[in-house]
């Protein structure tokens, strides 16, 4: 399966904000939404300039304490952002979130941002995949045992 495949089966709707956007906004959003990340996008257009997560906010709280309401987006967010393609292997979507580190993976194609790939997606990928080899496997056993008892 790859990243294309996937995104048509859960959508490719992705949650963006604003560099400039407070971080009390963007977690009444996140709340909202009941999701963990958000792409930070530019002005006027869709380019990632960065990506701002649960964990980047707990790092902001830990260094600046309940102040971190009225900061923006910006003075938090990871500026640099690892994205993948649509073409890509769930393998290396893997690969790439464990080395990583990462837990939201943006979906870039030719014409820009269109999905997101979270680890929750590949976790139920993954899922699926060993229970769709155990099926494979428990029929190939029972064809086996079939054709001994003939």
């Amino acid at each position: 399966m790859n990243v294309a495949a996937l995104l048509k089966a859960k959508g490719s709707r992705v949650v963006t904000t604003r560099r400039e956007s407070s971080i009390q906004t963007l977690l009444r959003r996140m709340a909202l939404e009941r999701i963990g990340a958000l792409i930070v996008t530019g002005p006027g257009d869709e380019r990632i300039v960065g990506i701002i997560s649960e964990r980047d906010i707990v790092r902001g709280l830990a260094e600046h304490g309940a102040a971190v309401l009225n900061m923006r987006v910006s003075d938090l967010m990871t500026h640099t952002v690892k994205t993948c393609a649509p073409h890509d292997s769930m393998k290396h979507v893997m690969t790439v979130m464990t080395r990583g580190r990462i837990r939201h993976l943006p979906v870039v194609d030719g014409s820009g941002l269109c999905g997101i790939v979270s680890i929750g997606d590949v976790v139920k990928y993954r899922l699926e995949e060993m229970e769709l080899e155990v099926n494979v496997l428990r029929d190939a056993c029972m064809v086996g045992r079939v054709a001994l008892a003939s």
